[in-house]
């Protein structure tokens, strides 16, 4: 329960609080139906959760004292529709936060991120990385506090995106190739005490970033509506994928699934850090486009920025164009095993990949599909991925879903 004194009389009050009682399994279920935008109306988390009309009323009516929605007060209908108008639902804009972060070989990122995938406050940080992964995330966390504290906001939780598989149950860094940390890393761990050495409240994750983008996506984003997503992306450094099986992240027995970027899509490439060749690791990323098309890398900005203007602003140039097809047809070749293997109803990529899509996307999709089995039959839908900082937005998610799993339990003290 929420604590709060119920102002209604004895009567109607009890009769609320006995159907919040038997709805409040449903407390959950209903929190990420609004925050996954499934239920913009009472009527429709009605249908979504199966019960009464009075058991989710006073469901939606315990999520708003607790603050997490708010319940427009006067039932409205969109043009043009039928039947009873309903309350419109949605997360309170003033709700808790959860503090997100985000480690790549350029820097990090601090966000607040509120229900919804909501990005409240960002504190970028651009610096070269520290060998000690207890001096970077002790920055990042830093930045982070600081953000709470100019927002007066509650925070319920935090959550960790990097650039390295984490293995569990002990949430190590296993191989953080493009940061100069030690392998096995125990970035969980260290993230953790610098959260708490903070002051700041709520359990601490940490997952790998594309995971995490994945997991965004799906709840927010361009995987929405999928039940089996298969999400590449390549960022600043290396080629990362993730999979949404059935609607749940898929991560393997100990989170190590889906190590994409050491597919071998040029056996006569350049040597990978696994120590096999012509990985995608280093044939699709925004280096290797900068080097196939005889640019050398700048020194300020990142790489992933200077690959993008690249793409963008210089794509009618023979050698840019000529870098452009060659990333285009490796990516291809990459999409077109994990199709035959995966079997996915959707693809979306992120970061230079998703540049790359937008610059020729017949191209990338007729290379999938002559190479894979479902160019027999209709094709994979290959999109874009359209958040802005999806790992972030999916560090958040980590944090949020102890609150999305038993709303009353994980605010209870804090």
């Amino acid at each position: 329960m929420s604590g709060k004194a119920d102002p209604r009389p004895a009567g109607e009050g009890t009769t609320s609080r006995t159907r919040l009682d038997r709805g409040r399994g449903a407390l959950g279920p209903a929190l990420e139906l609004v925050h996954t935008g499934r239920a913009p109306t009472r009527a429709v988390l009605t249908a979504e959760l199966g019960v009464t009309r009075a058991t989710a009323g006073a469901v939606a009516a315990e999520l708003e004292a607790l603050g997490l929605i708010r319940v427009d007060a006067r039932p409205g209908a969109a043009a043009g529709s039928q039947g009873r108008p309903s309350h419109r639902l949605s997360v309170a804009e003033d709700g808790p936060v959860v503090l997100a972060a985000q480690v790549h070989s350029d820097g990090f990122r601090a966000a607040l991120v509120g229900l919804g995938g909501r990005i409240v406050a960002t504190a970028p940080g651009r610096e070269t990385v520290d060998a000690d992964p207890a001096k970077v995330l002790g920055s990042v966390v830093e930045a982070g506090a600081e953000l709470l504290r100019g927002s007066g906001r509650r925070c319920v939780g935090a959550g960790l995106a990097v650039p390295s598989a984490v293995a569990e149950p002990d949430g190590l860094a296993l191989n953080p190739l493009h940061l100069p940390w030690p392998v096995g890393a125990p970035v969980r761990r260290i993230f953790a005490e610098r959260i708490r050495a903070a002051g700041i409240t709520g359990p601490a994750f940490a997952a790998n970033d594309v995971n995490l983008a994945a997991l965004a996506e799906h709840r927010h984003g361009a995987g929405r509506g999928a039940r089996d997503l298969l999400c590449v992306a390549t960022g600043h450094r290396g080629v990362g994928g993730a999979l949404v099986l059935d609607g749940r992240l898929h991560t393997g027995s100990s989170g190590l699934a889906l190590e994409v970027g050491h597919l071998t899509v040029n056996p006569e490439g350049r040597p990978c850090h696994c120590g096999s060749r012509g990985c995608l690791d280093v044939e699709a990323d925004p280096l290797a486009l900068l080097t196939a098309a005889g640019r050398e890398p700048g020194p300020v900005v990142s790489l992933l920025q200077q690959a993008n203007d690249l793409v963008r602003n210089h794509a009618t140039e023979p050698a840019v164009r000529r870098a452009v097809e060659a990333l285009i047809d490796r990516l291809g070749l990459g999409l077109a095993g994990l199709v035959n293997i995966l079997n996915p109803d959707r693809i979306i990529l992120g970061g230079l990949h998703r540049t790359l899509l937008d610059a020729d996307p017949e191209r990338l999709r007729a290379v999938v599909a002559d190479r894979s089995l479902w160019g027999q039959s209709g094709g994979v839908p290959i999109l874009a991925c359209t958040l802005d900082h999806n790992s972030l937005v999916g560090a958040a998610e980590l944090a949020w879903q102890p609150v999305l799993d038993d709303p009353l339990s994980a605010l209870a003290d804090r």
